[in-house]
């Protein structure tokens, strides 16, 4: 039984209270100090928050004093129906002056200004249906242009017309796991279950069907009218999911080659532990656990065929220690299983440990100890024997020591990591030091070479770095190299400038930044050693969803502007069918954040033509064509790609062309690719056009993989030999060296050398010279810590990346690079001492491959490879990304996805949703999500992009075009960087770190961690520790009954209602708690209460509602007292264990009793379980 709420609460909160804030009003006043203070300042630095409430405890304002680029404060305006719902939310408006966190009688007046909104709507609009579930029925968004383009909701129960298919399994027990084998014969019958359909702004719909128990089974995308890409789950007898059938494997029959190759399967222990699983083109891993759950061994098809096992060990905190291959010939994964069952492998810090791979490790190594090679090794609490010393030189606060007799020390934080080469026993060793606030503030890596980097930072009180200071040498005997960078900010800690100098040189400025009244980056000066005559002055602009629109402006570039770059969504300006020959491929407006058109300019040549490519989706939001149009002959058919996809969306045919030759009025078809598959895997690719530009073959040679699913050779490139290593990383690449490379040279091999996290830390390729009869060359490249050299010759470095572009050490020089919206390289420049001059120019086409024939090198830099989303080329024509290589002459990697199953819709070899224009792979791996709470409207960060309940996902990538979802008192944006914007307050997902007005910030649970960014946030947020400590998390209302005289028991019926967190509601759940306990009670209650989450706000669910022990649960503890005397008042306190905390409650009670002891008080104590009767929240 979980007892909720309430402490009755006032809702006139204060945190401080001064003569600025109304004080007729309900408010809650928060501020955030940037800067240390002694006493309450309404002067200091710091970020200020005023939320206002009615008088029935809504929000209906919220005021972030002065919190735009002027000092003037910007206030959201809160409204609500006759119904009191919240249909309508408005953007956050600044205004002309500070109130110095008074109301604002009439917020939204300056909104109209053409500085902030002009005449755009600047609220999103909720259409409800008309029922005591209130329903969403449309989503409108801000906006005029979307005025008409609503996102659509429906609710219904599946038709016949519907043919879903109703799969079954029949499980049985092989090798102590699950086998299920699967059949399906018929359809669901009519209304046997759930249908919700969204439709976006352009009309393109997705249909989600769930049983009863809330599983979804099926998740349509319609294609055409006669077309459906469908994606099944199935679920064992157990409710475990046992396969995920994709789109192209949902045939009429179950064919067994269908299953092999398409099919996701996998299989569960006795504990309902994954075990074993198959994903589409690799063969089957394995996993095995100690005997706390923890996944101590896997193995996949690779290093099965070597007998070789990835072991993790772990401390008793569950901290991971370190990681290893371990050999076990002729092993079983059942045999392994059923011996790690016996034990909880621990392992413990050690004063003389072992020595592996040339390496001491201070660890005890038990079980499993015939680990061959360690990989990592991770240390925390204490630095490991042989620390370096750490000698701040930069800062001035105070050091975390490890000596734990101390109030505080590093206890509990990582101190140092080791990681080893995979194709040598080198190692690099990395530490970290932190300040008494547990905040990093140096580090220093030793590399394999014995070289080191070591970074400091001087942070202010806030965290923000305000000096970093990177030292660096390859070898132990080299020079040391210094980099000094420094950092300021305005009075909400946006970044203004950054500063950069090399050695002793002339301090460099990188940016200088000016931003608009809605805290939007206006314009960026760039380059310089003075800050009054900067190398270029860039200006952004902003459509009302806070999507990027322009870089300088192509139609007109300014005197000094290099490049310009215009994006469209919701708007074409050139021809809508470029192709005479296909009128079917129209380049249309779009409203969901696809791209319609993009324009740009470069000022390489004087009159330089606007240059555009016009865009084509299918309803799966699949690139099908980019048209590019010159200015002077957009019918030309230039540079066009014209792509078609099966239904998984593996490309199956590929056209493209290339310049208009000399004398010619059209452009030449240069690729006319036709893809054959066995599943997902790519057999060989023909080219029908017969030339040899873009793809390079004609001749469909079969492309051989191992059992991992990687590409081992690619013939028709001349690749005759592809080898990888454990990580799936490509360390060897043999070439056909009879073909020409262009310059009279063939390639003879490429190797790289990684360590066994997977950063690349060389490179050695070698080509033979035709002119030179059997002479062999090689070109080495090394990759330390960004900075990259070439030790061909000697071990000459080249340059180190800036946030601008690059450093050439060898030019002595700072490099900028015009980057467009999805990071790629457009324009790279520098001053050569008397003017700008422009090194390179790159366009590429929509898939990624370099146009030729105007944009060719200028005066280069050899050693800098970086192009298509930032990222570097290789030899072989692939762009490296960390992860993976891409290939943009076909549009596909060549390995599986390492991160397939969270895009199981899609073929694990596909590259951005094969959609290049809005989303990048920021490494090769997986994609990740924002999702919209269908309910709240806040938006929330998850791994993977499967279908959540109660949410919509917004975007199939973290990285891409701009998303604005206002709800709930919160304007949030999805930037095209992959971070979420809320309120003006930035933070970035799990896996993407970057650097956000100034400040490194990566979190999991963006809204949690908030207050750690910078910005001109709304901290007071529903969701906050602030809010929840007042209101709680659950609360309910209901009675019951018991009676206990020595034993006894009762029962209750409650109405509850979930307060915080994805799933919070007006809609109550209705429960039902039997208790038994012992004690001295009789009484009849009417109830309230409520119960506070000991976990984060993003973690609570309806489902802690219920406890069953007949399900493994803990029940839930409770103690009551109560006092009689004609009535009865009394209290109950609860405590239920949950997964991630507790849940603590309190109740007070209020009835009649009778007092079963010698005096009118009575006491108990006992345990009870709740459950469902009905949940109003589920659809």
């Amino acid at each position: 039984m979980i007892k909720r709420i309430v402490t009755l609460l006032n809702i006139t909160l204060f945190v401080f209270t001064t003569a600025q804030v109304t004080n007729i009003e309900n408010y809650v006043q928060t501020r955030v100090y940037l800067e240390p203070v002694a006493t309450t300042s309404s002067t200091a630095k710091q970020i200020e928050t005023v939320q206002y409430f009615d008088g029935l405890g809504r929000p209906k304002q919220v005021v972030n004093v002065k919190a735009s680029p002027l000092g003037r404060d910007v206030v959201t305006h809160i409204e609500y129906d006759g119904f009191g719902r919240q249909v309508k939310d408005y953007l956050p408006v600044p205004q002309t002056f500070t109130a110095n966190g008074s109301i604002f009688t009439a917020p939204l007046d300056y909104a109209s200004n053409p500085s902030i909104y002009g005449t755009e709507k600047i609220y999103s609009e909720k259409i409800l249906e008309n029922s005591p579930l209130d329903r969403i029925q449309q989503q409108i968004h801000v906006g005029t242009a979307w005025s008409n383009k609503p996102v659509k909701f429906e609710y219904d129960a599946n038709s016949v017309a519907d043919a879903v298919k109703k799969y079954t399994t029949t499980t049985t027990w092989v090798s102590e796991a699950t086998n299920s084998a699967l059949s399906q014969t018929a359809n669901y019958g009519a209304n046997q279950l759930y249908k919700n359909t969204v439709t976006d702004e352009d009309g393109n719909k997705t249909i989600e069907f769930k049983n009863g128990e809330g599983q979804t089974l099926l998740v349509r995308k319609v294609l055409t009218a006669t077309e459906n890409a469908d994606t099944y789950y199935v679920y064992n007898e157990y409710n475990q999911l046992s396969y995920v059938i994709p789109p192209l494997a949902s045939a009429p029959t179950i064919v067994p080659a269908t299953v092999e190759n398409l099919y996701y399967q996998y299989r569960y222990d006795g504990r309902n532990r994954l075990v074993e699983k198959k994903l589409p083109g690799k063969g089957w891993e394995y996993m095995v656990y100690d005997k706390a759950d923890r996944l101590i061994a896997t193995q996949d098809a690779n290093l099965r065929q070597s007998s070789k096992w990835f072991v993790t060990k772990y401390d008793k905190f569950g901290r991971v220690i370190y990681t290893g291959l371990m050999p076990l010939p002729n092993q079983t994964r059942e045999g392994l299983q059923v011996i790690t069952n016996q034990y909880v492998i621990i392992e413990s810090r050690n004063s003389t440990g072992f020595t592996r791979n040339g390496m001491q490790i201070y660890y005890t190594n038990g079980l499993y100890s015939q680990i061959e090679t360690i990989l990592t090794v991770n240390y925390y609490d204490t630095y490991p024997p042989n620390t370096p010393s750490f000698n701040p030189t930069v800062t001035n606060l105070p050091l975390l020591t490890d000596n734990a007799s101390l109030n505080i020390s590093t206890k509990s934080l990582p101190v140092a990591s080791y990681v080893k080469n995979i194709e040598d026993d080198n190692w690099t060793k990395n530490y970290s030091w932190y300040d008494e606030r547990g905040r990093p503030i140096g580090s220093h890596s030793i590399n394999h070479l014995g070289g080191y980097t070591k970074t400091e930072s001087e942070i202010d009180f806030s965290g923000m770095a305000k000096m970093v200071v990177t030292k660096h040498k390859r070898l132990d005997s080299d020079t040391e190299r210094v980099i000094t960078e420094n950092f300021t900010y305005d009075h909400q800690n946006r970044l203004l400038t950054h500063t950069h100098k090399v050695d002793n040189n002339p301090m460099e400025y990188l940016t200088q930044n000016k931003y608009n009244e809605l805290s939007q980056l206006k314009t960026k000066k760039v380059g310089g050693t003075n800050s009054a005559t900067p190398l270029q002055v860039v200006d952004y602009a902003y459509n009302i969803r806070g999507w990027m629109t322009k870089i300088n402006d192509p139609a007109n570039l300014g005197i000094s502007d290099l490049f310009g770059y215009k994006i469209k969504y919701n708007e074409r300006e050139g021809l809508e069918t470029p192709d005479a020959l296909d009128t079917t491929l129209k380049v249309l407006p779009k409203f969901n954040g696809n791209i319609a058109e993009v324009d740009w300019r470069t000022a390489t040549n004087p009159n330089d033509n606007l240059r555009r490519y016009g865009y084509v989706y299918d309803a799966l939001n699949r690139l099908k064509a980019g048209f590019y149009q010159n200015e002077v002959n957009p019918a030309a058919k230039e540079y066009f790609e014209k792509i078609t996809y099966d239904l998984n969306g593996n490309i199956t045919n590929l056209k493209r062309s290339e310049g208009i030759l000399p004398g010619s009025t059209t452009a030449m078809n240069v690729d006319d690719l036709n893809y054959v598959y066995t599943g997902n895997r790519l057999n060989s690719v023909t080219d029908l056009s017969g030339q040899y530009s873009g793809y390079p073959d004609t001749s469909g040679i079969t492309i051989p993989y191992d059992l991992n699913g990687n590409m081992t050779a690619h013939q028709d490139k001349g690749i005759l030999e592809i080898d990888y290593n454990f990580l799936n990383l490509p360390n060897y690449f043999k070439f056909n060296d009879f073909i020409d490379r262009k310059g009279l040279r063939s390639y003879v091999n490429t190797s790289y050398k990684y360590r066994a996290d997977g950063t690349k830390i060389k490179k050695v390729h070698t080509r033979r010279d035709w002119i030179i009869p059997n002479t062999l060359a090689s070109v080495i490249t090394e990759y330390l810590d960004g900075f990259q050299y070439d030790t061909t010759f000697d071990s000459s470095l080249q340059f180190v990346p800036t946030s601008e572009g690059y450093y050439d050490f060898v030019k002595n020089k700072y490099i900028y690079n015009y980057t467009d919206h999805l990071g790629n390289v457009r324009l790279s420049y520098l001053h050569n001492g008397s003017s700008i001059e422009v090194l390179e120019e790159n366009n590429y086409y929509p898939f990624g491959l370099k146009h030729e024939g105007y944009n060719g090198t200028l005066t280069t830099n050899p050693s800098y490879q970086y192009k298509y989303n930032g990222k570097e080329l290789q030899e072989t024509g692939m762009y490296d990304y960390g992860a993976r290589m891409y290939m943009p002459d076909i549009g596909r990697w060549g390995v599986v996805d390492p991160l397939a199953e969270q895009m199981r819709r899609y073929s694990p070899y596909n590259y951005a949703f094969n959609n290049p224009i809005r989303f990048i792979d920021p490494d090769g791996r997986q994609g990740t999500d924002w999702y919209e709470n269908n309910l709240t409207k806040n938006i929330e960060w998850h791994d993977g992009n499967a279908e959540r309940a109660g949410q919509t996902n917004l975007t199939q990538k973290a990285n891409g075009v701009s998303i604005s979802i206002s709800g709930g008192g919160n304007n949030n944006i999805l930037n095209s960087d992959g971070s979420i914007t809320k309120n003006g307050e930035t933070i970035t997902n799990g896996y993407s770190t970057i650097t956000s007005l100034g400040r490194t910030i990566t979190s999991r649970n963006p809204f949690e961690s908030i207050v750690n960014a910078s910005g001109n946030a709304s901290l007071i947020n529903w969701d906050s520790d602030t809010v929840r400590g007042f209101t709680g998390d659950f609360v309910n209302v209901g009675g019951g009954f018991s009676g206990i005289s020595g034993a006894g028991g009762g029962t209750s019926f409650e109405a509850n209602w979930v307060l915080h967190g994805p799933e919070a509601s007006f809609l109550p759940a209705i429960t039902t708690t039997p208790s038994v306990g012992a004690g001295y009670n009789l009484d009849l209650t009417v109830n309230v209460g409520n119960a506070n989450y000991t976990g984060n706000a993003s973690d609570i669910t309806r489902s802690m509602l219920v406890t069953n022990t007949g399900n493994g649960d803990v029940p839930t503890g409770w103690v009551a007292g109560s006092l009689t005397a004609g009535g009865e008042i009394g209290v109950t306190g609860t405590a239920t264990k949950v997964n991630g905390g507790f849940i603590f409650g309190t109740q007070l009670n209020g009835g009649v009793g009778l007092p079963l002891g010698p005096v009118p008080v009575n006491a108990s104590a006992g345990v009870s379980n709740t459950y469902l009767i009905k949940d109003f929240y589920k659809k």
